[in-house]
């Protein structure tokens, strides 16, 4: 009787094994191979549903493994890719793989981008426009001179016996490994014009904006609260734009996370971050930290609730790039405590909050 493939295959090698010991050791994981090849071919060529999925499993695996991916981009069959919409017929490339120090990367955050969907420059977030002086925000509050004893009224006399709880909203912790809970509440009150924030923190906030003036130093108030779209928008432009210098996805994610929070992560969602930067400087990069302004808040801020969120220094901490404009409200006697003991929000949870 004729011997098929399998057979004959199965004789050489063992033919071969037999001659040569070391060859022999070879030969059991070939034959071994072999066998399973036959095996395999049989089972399915008796079933054409079996090969059919087969053949799909194996076409799925190509169009989505990273050697096709760049195939499919280029010919436009893909028009999403993570949540950024590019308009039809645009042709994408990815990155080339090449080093890249991030630490050498220019900063988005510096910069003006321009809002596709208003047609304004934004800059961190809001429009240059959209941007307030103390004395006009101290106008439309309509406050007299009641700062002082109001203020007075509200201090904290004695925090020695003052304790931090966890369910307390001012000490709220937000940052990319505690987003915000999906119960979070908050009522919002207006700041001045369309700018808003968690309506608690506003007389403290006016309250901050009124000593400064009266220092000299006048203040401007700018990207307060945003919503979780404008978040969105916000965080996939910045890695548009990081894409089109020539990084990677990941490589644009890792920079755009470090200057913009990622959304459902911002303390700017629920009302409590604002950035300040005063009348002469309104540029939000690092320069803002030397001047005036920079330095009276860093020094001052936490007399009325405020923190400087992510210092220099602290960024393997925060996660978040030296930000001296950032500033967020934790309460008079939780930003006193930060101030004096030199530590960031998070440290301040593994210290103090129960």
């Amino acid at each position: 009787m004729k011997k098929t493939i399998e057979e004959r295959v199965r004789f050489e090698l063992v033919k071969i094994g037999k001659k040569n010991k070391f060859l022999g050791i070879l030969i059991v994981p070939v034959l071994f191979v072999c066998l399973l090849f036959f095996h395999t071919m049989r089972y399915l060529g008796g079933n054409a549903k079996r090969l059919s999925m087969l053949i799909m499993t194996f076409v799925v695996f190509v169009v989505y493994s990273s050697f096709s991916f760049p195939l499919f981009i280029a010919s436009g069959a893909m028009a999403d890719l993570d949540g950024f919409m590019y308009d039809e017929g645009t042709t994408i490339a990815l990155a080339e793989e090449t080093e890249i120090d991030l630490a050498d990367m220019e900063w988005l955050e510096d910069e003006l981008l321009e809002d596709e969907d208003l047609g304004k420059e934004m800059s961190h977030g809001i429009s240059v426009e959209d941007k307030y002086d103390a004395e006009a925000i101290l106008m439309y509050s309509e406050r007299k001179e009641v700062w002082q004893a109001e203020r007075d009224a509200r201090r904290v006399l004695d925090q020695t016996d003052v304790t931090f709880s966890k369910n307390d909203w001012k000490l709220i912790l937000v940052n990319k490994q505690h987003p915000i809970p999906d119960d979070y509440t908050f009522e919002l009150g207006t700041i001045i014009g369309t700018m808003k924030c968690d309506e608690r923190i506003i007389d403290d906030l006016r309250d901050m904006l009124q000593a400064a003036k009266e220092d000299g130093v006048n203040l401007t108030i700018r990207s307060p609260y945003r919503t979780d779209d404008r978040q969105v928008y916000l965080f996939n432009k910045h890695m548009k734009a990081y894409m089109k210098k020539g990084m990677s996805y990941l490589e644009a994610y890792q920079l755009t996370a470090q200057a913009v929070t990622v959304p459902g992560a911002s303390e700017h969602q629920i009302g409590l971050a604002l950035d300040i930067t005063c009348d002469y400087y309104d540029s939000l990069n690092e320069g803002f930290g030397e001047t005036e302004a920079g330095k009276w808040l860093a020094e001052n801020s936490y007399e009325f609730g405020f923190i400087l969120r992510y210092p220099a220094g602290r960024e393997y901490i925060t996660g978040i790039e030296y930000e001296p404009w950032h500033f967020r409200y934790v309460g008079e006697a939780a930003a006193t405590v930060i101030a004096e003991d030199d530590i960031t929000l998070e440290e301040f949870w593994e210290t103090y909050v129960k």
